[in-house]
């Protein structure tokens, strides 16, 4: 048995408007989106949205959207810096930084969920 890919699954309040956020902001494709999922790629990498915005309904109430994170490793994290940072959704704290693993910087999707760009 061998793993072969990790896709993360973010909770946002709307799909549509979340969709829309990361295809003009992120700069990521729309691959599929309806009321209540949407999957947004670019190169090979896929997000997946999922509708936290049911009240009465567990596990999709509305104070899960913008409480998960993801990483994401890039080939040249200093180019998508300077990119996402002029979009304005760098993170206030998540300035491209060195770490023993590597550079990063973070950013907000529209719900405020956290997306780590990243290069060993």
């Amino acid at each position: 048995m061998k793993m072969i890919r990790a896709i993360p699954a973010l909770p946002v309040s709307d799909v549509a408007r979340a969709v829309e956020y990361y295809t003009g902001r992120f700069g990521f494709e729309s691959r599929y989106a309806d009321d209540d999922y949407g999957i947004v790629g670019k190169d090979d990498v896929e997000i997946h949205l999922w509708p936290a915005n049911k009240p009465n309904t567990p596990g999709a109430e509305p104070h899960l959207a913008g409480s998960a994170s993801c990483r994401i490793q890039v080939s040249d994290v200093e180019a998508l810096y300077g990119e996402l940072d002029r979009a304005g959704i760098v993170h206030p704290n998540g300035a491209l930084d060195d770490h023993p693993w590597g550079r990063e910087f973070t950013t907000l999707d529209a719900d405020r969920n956290a997306i780590t760009f990243f290069q060993p």
